[in-house]
Parts: structure tokens; C-alpha cells; sequence
């Protein structure tokens, strides 16, 4: 692995932000990352249309309670490369970011670990559990319920408050164009969606995220993403549960009280179709639960952190 130092973090206090290319082909990544500590390590895995900025306000507090931490921007968002695709969007696969962010593990000598994954990166983190067992000690999903179990009890209610859904996935480059065309004005209108409380996202969150967000490689990454969750990943997990494949990593699902997933599913029940050991509860927030509720999340992640054997 190759590390090219970009300097300390401006978001994630004791941080220090590399590029790390990881093996000749893949793609470069940003990642944040804190000093020693000899608790179990913890990967934390963003969504759309986030960074690694997102975790702002809990990182630092995993890192101070011993914790090693390491969170990097997913392919195609914030910093990391943007590698062009192919006809069926596996370069952005859940499997191939999930891939990505083992072999950054590894590489920085966390062979096993904890993940923690909101949104997008929760739907990486179920990947990578499923891939990786032996690596994934602890996973914690935030907001999310299985990508599968989504698209086939998709409703008019589902459709109409996750409409990107089926908006990104059109073909190229119809949504890359309509967002391109004015993306402040689109990233504004989704965060505010998200967001259950007033003042977060704080503006220079918003700043960052739109800084990373504007230019069209990164928005056409952001489209492959969602077609590959509407094509490829849906093969990845129809094969999974055909063979009666299932994540056998103690998970924690969090989710946000006032928001979609909460509201339209059984988070706990969709979960432990997927997994051996489900614990969780709802937060009082809506879909940005790092941000909205930071401590309610430490509060529940690192007791659960805290019991790896």
C-alpha cells in the first residue's frame, strides 16, 4: 500500500486524512485516520451524499475511547477516485466497496474489525459482512433496511419519499444532467429531506459535501452507485439468500424515529431475516442520525463495541 499524507483533518478533530492506494487497478482513498489504541479498530462507512466529514462528531469520541478509526471516502464520493464504469455498474457494486475498504484495513493492519455504515455505507457494511466474515467482528447499520427487502416491498409511500431510488438509476445521462444543471440547488433539497433537525446539516457541512458533490464525474459515480444497488447488488443478495447465507456478526441497527425507514418498515424484523443476532432500537432524529443525534449514537455503539470478545 501506498500512503500520500493530505495533512490533518479539517472535520474530524486528531485525525489525519491519506490517500491510500491499496492495489495496482483499484481506486485511490481518502480516508481519515486516528493514532494507536488497543481496542477493537472501527471502520466507518458514509452514505450519500455524504463524506467521511459526516462523522464528525463521533469519531473523535471512538478514537478517545481507545478505539483505532478509520474512515474513508467510498469510491466515487468525497476525495476517493471515480473509476469509470462498465454495462453493469459492477465497479460500484456493494462488493467492490466493500473490497475496497477490507484492503484498506488490512493494509493499515486491522485484519479484524468492527463496521459501522450509515446509508450507503451501511449497505457496503452488509455486503462486506457477508464477503468478509472473518474480518467483521461487530457491524452496526444506521437507517437502513436490507437494500433487497426495500425495492421488493416498494410502494407509492416508498417511491414518493425515496424517489431518488428510481430517479439515479435511469440510464446515462438523464439524472447526471438534471442534477448537473443546478447541484446546489438538488443536494440542498435532499439534505433538508434527511434531516429531522433544524441546523443540520450546519452549513459547512453542507459546504463540504457540495465541494465533493458539483462536478460531473462525481455525480455520474453517485448515478452508478444507485444503478448498481438496483441491479447487481439485488443478484448479490438473491444469491445470498437462495443459498441461506447469513451474517453471523452481532449487528446493531440504528435508526431515526422521524424518518422513512422507521416509518415503513420493522427495521428489527427486516434485519433478522438477514442475520443471526439483531439488537437495536430507534433514535430521536431523522435519517442523519450521526449528525442529528451524535450521542445517542456513541451512547449505543460503543457498549456494543465494548463486547467484542
Amino acid at each position: 500500500m501506498t500512503l500520500t499524507a493530505r495533512g490533518p483533518s479539517p472535520f474530524l478533530t486528531g485525525f489525519d486524512l491519506v490517500d491510500a492506494a491499496t492495489q495496482a487497478g483499484e481506486p485511490t482513498l481518502r480516508a481519515a485516520i486516528s493514532g494507536g489504541g488497543s481496542r477493537l479498530p472501527v471502520l466507518l462507512l458514509h452514505g450519500h451524499p455524504q463524506t467521511h466529514a459526516t462523522w464528525h462528531a463521533v469519531a473523535p469520541a471512538l478514537a478517545a475511547a481507545g478505539h483505532p478509526v478509520v474512515a474513508p471516502d467510498l469510491r466515487g464520493y468525497g476525495d476517493s477516485q471515480k473509476p469509470p464504469s462498465d454495462g453493469d455498474h459492477a465497479t460500484y457494486a456493494k462488493r467492490a466497496m466493500a473490497a475496497d475498504a477490507v484492503r484498506l484495513m488490512r493494509a493499515l493492519g486491522h485484519d479484524r474489525f468492527a463496521v459501522v455504515g450509515h446509508d450507503r455505507g451501511g449497505r457496503v457494511a452488509h455486503r462486506m459482512a457477508l464477503d468478509h466474515p472473518e474480518a467483521v467482528a461487530r457491524l452496526a447499520v444506521l437507517d437502513i433496511a436490507p437494500t433487497l427487502t426495500m425495492y421488493e416491498r416498494t410502494d407509492r409511500a416508498f417511491a414518493t419519499r425515496y424517489f431518488w431510488w428510481f430517479f439515479l438509476i435511469q440510464p446515462a445521462p438523464l439524472p447526471e444532467r438534471m442534477i448537473g444543471a443546478d447541484p446546489e440547488a438538488y443536494l440542498r433539497h435532499h439534505l433538508a429531506g434527511q434531516s429531522r433537525t433544524p441546523g443540520i446539516p450546519s452549513e459547512a457541512m453542507i459546504r463540504e459535501y457540495l465541494r465533493c458533490y458539483r462536478g460531473p464525474d462525481g455525480i455520474h459515480a453517485i448515478c452508478e452507485d444507485y444503478r448498481a444497488a438496483a441491479g447487481i447488488d439485488l443478484d448479490h443478495d438473491r444469491a445470498d439468500d437462495a443459498a441461506g447465507r447469513r451474517i453471523t456478526a452481532p449487528l446493531l441497527a440504528l435508526w431515526g424515529a422521524q424518518g422513512t425507514v422507521g416509518a415503513l418498515y420493522d427495521v428489527l424484523a427486516t434485519w433478522r431475516d438477514k442475520a443471526v443476532d439483531v439488537a437495536g432500537q430507534a433514535l430521536p432524529c431523522g435519517h442523519l442520525v450521526q449528525e442529528e443525534a451524535p450521542e445517542a449514537v456513541r451512547e449505543a455503539v460503543m457498549p456494543f463495541l465494548c463486547d467484542a470478545a
